[in-house]
């Protein structure tokens, strides 16, 4: 057997297949089963033979006698139908029904026209307000049919809409359940799944199962991550030997230049080689990204940010923390540290004054930084997350960095589902919000 049939229901083309096939079967049954559980029950009028009935007592009454015209009406209202005959020109006043009943029934009727040949004033013809279909017996007169129901229902219609309500609804039915399990759920699972990725962490992230099309996807995925994965672990490597490659040289350029003499050009070249071992080394720690691999743990968020301010303090720096004494939660304390201390690094450097403040507002815990410096450009506020990038590019003090302090911070604040911003302080300065979702970790505080 064709391998291609026995995978087809694991498709989602094959599933859309059997979902129609199975839909066909349902209102072929289940329509024939509802026409005749509603015939059974209620009385339903019929245009159509009404209309043949009519015109068949028409016939009789032209070609009879004026004795035999009473006894043909007498036995057909002996048999319950209220049957006239009038002269040919009241059909003159013959009137349609109301104006929306009126499209309904021209929408019916152009969906699902009557069968046989239109009776005298069409088929909604109303006379003294009721409905009546007419035939012309001769010139001079015609047999009028009262007492029939005024509904937009015709044969032809009642016997098709019944195949196409259950058509309608085992359709919507299956398509929902179907959108819902083999469509929505995964790729939501996909989606969720993404959201929490974290590129170090081994195994599969995505779930290869259900249809054939959502595993091909899951494992496109997780393909596409095992590549980012070795392409960054390469580039790790290869800066990190690069690094090694550099220091060796470096190394013997200190040990040359401390057996100068104590001049201006040792002192000179060793605050240079010291730089450039500086730039190294946090090169190594950005790209050692530790802190991805930290585990989620229950600290006091309140006393981490207080100790980090404490060390800012004990060499000099004002530094002030404000907040809550205690607050418990689930997050990456040396992640977390690191954040406050790289933004805390950046503040003192152009501030006299820090303070580091902890809120909770509504569904996120907010940690603050907010100094008393000259601030950043507006057109430079998102800028200074990309690595290696400097607002003062020129800067070449021993205090310059490699701009990679607020790229760490981002990729924390990402860490954690979180947000960090940064915004301008009146008069002066600058306000760091790092924003973590309190749905991701769990809190006590007081």
């Amino acid at each position: 057997m064709d391998r291609s049939l026995l995978n087809a229901p694991k498709t989602l083309r094959g599933q859309i297949i059997l979902i129609i096939l199975a839909a066909l079967v349902i209102v072929i049954f289940g329509g024939r089963a509802l026409e005749r559980f509603v015939r059974d029950s209620y009385a339903v009028p019929n245009l159509e033979n009404a209309a043949e009935q009519v015109r068949t007592i028409a016939s009789l009454l032209c070609n009879a006698s004026s004795t035999e015209r009473d006894i043909i009406l007498s036995n057909a209202r002996r048999a319950g139908l209220d049957l006239r005959v009038e002269p040919l020109t009241a059909s003159e006043d013959f009137t349609t029904s109301p104006e929306m009943q009126g499209l309904a029934e021209k929408t019916v009727d152009f969906l699902f026209p009557p069968d046989g040949d239109e009776p005298l004033g069409g088929w909604r013809a109303f006379k003294d307000g009721h409905r009546v279909i007419a035939e012309r017996i001769d010139d001079g007169s015609m047999l009028v049919f009262f007492g029939f129901p005024d509904a937009i229902l015709t044969t032809t219609f009642f016997a098709q809409s019944f195949y196409y309500v259950v058509a309608v609804i085992t359709l919507i039915s299956f398509f929902f359940v179907f959108a819902i399990r083999a469509v929505t759920e995964p790729i939501k699972k996909i989606s969720h799944a993404a959201m929490q990725a974290n590129i170090n962490d081994s195994g599969q992230i995505f779930a290869e199962e259900g249809s054939v099309e959502i595993r091909s996807l899951a494992h496109a995925l997780n393909g596409m991550r095992h590549r980012i994965k070795t392409m960054v672990e390469a580039r790790t490597r290869m800066l990190r030997g690069i690094s090694h490659d550099v220091r060796t040289p470096l190394t013997r350029l200190r040990l040359r230049a401390e057996r100068m003499e104590n001049d201006a050009v040792k002192d000179a070249l060793l605050a240079d080689i010291d730089h450039i071992d500086k730039l190294l080394t946090e090169s190594l720690n950005y790209l050692r990204d530790d802190y991805a691999m930290e585990a989620v743990e229950r600290v006091d968020l309140g006393s981490l940010l207080q100790t980090a301010c404490n060390d800012f303090a004990d060499v000099g720096y004002d530094v002030s923390y404000q907040g809550p004494n205690k607050l418990t939660a689930e997050c990456r304390p040396t992640s977390i540290t690191r954040a406050v201390t790289n933004l805390c690094a950046n503040a003192v450097k152009f501030a006299s004054h820090v303070e580091v403040g902890l809120s909770q507002e509504g569904d996120d815990y907010v940690i603050a930084v907010i100094d008393d410096g000259p601030g950043i450009p507006d057109h430079l506020l998102d800028k200074v997350f990309e690595p290696f990038f400097k607002v003062d590019a020129s800067r070449r003090d021993k205090d310059a960095g490699f701009g990679l302090g607020l790229s760490i911070v981002a990729e924390i604040a990402h860490l954690h589902h979180g947000s960090i911003t940064l915004a301008k302080r009146q008069p002066h300065g600058l306000i760091a919000e790092l924003r973590i979702p309190v749905s991701t970790l769990g809190s006590s505080s007081y």
